[in-house]
């Protein structure tokens, strides 16, 4: 049984393997984002702090978008999820951001939810017919191909960015701290 933290979010295990570990990890984060952005509204999902142009709702969908990448596409090689399957990335390289103040709340909780629940998926299967050291059955656009082991501390890095600025971000709308 996971012990959750005063916040809810599952607690990474203390003796895990690496897999347990990793994901472990990546749960927290993805827990640490969702307490970031609980109990806003469309005004509150919106909010910046200057200079930045980074909202909770671009970092829900960005985030959305980051599990759908590296899990599905990359890792399963399956086709993005709606909407992602239909930007125009050359032209528009920032719409996830950019395109979040059209979103309700309700929206961006469930892309990213959904994304989550498809990247856990992607991951279990993964895992059933191998290991950590598998290769992704999509290559980088450089060519190379990351090792599931990889695409997890990628991602656990990309929520640990992230959620550093979704603390300022949330910080400056209620007041509401923690790590």
């Amino acid at each position: 049984m996971t012990s959750l933290d005063e916040q809810g979010r599952p607690e990474p295990p203390l003796d895990g393997d690496e897999t347990a570990t990793l994901l472990g990890f990546l749960d927290f984060h993805r827990a640490t984002l969702a307490w970031k952005c609980a109990g806003l509204d469309a005004a509150g999902l919106r909010a910046t702090v200057r200079p930045s142009t980074m909202t909770l709702g671009g970092l829900l969908k960005h985030l959305a978008y980051v599990e759908d990448n590296w899990f599905s596409h990359v890792l399963s090689g399956r086709e993005r999820m709606a909407p992602f399957d239909t930007v125009d990335w050359a032209a528009t390289p920032d719409w996830d951001w950019d395109s979040a103040a059209d979103d309700t709340p309700e929206q961006l909780r469930a892309l990213w939810a959904d994304a989550v629940e498809r990247s856990r998926v992607a991951v279990a299967e993964s895992l059933a017919n191998g290991d950590l050291a598998q290769r992704a059955k999509r290559a980088r656009r450089d060519g190379s191909t990351p090792s599931l082991r990889w695409i997890l501390v990628h991602m656990i890095e990309e929520y640990s960015r992230h959620n550093g600025h979704a603390d300022l971000v949330r910080e400056s709308i209620d007041g509401r701290t923690g790590e």
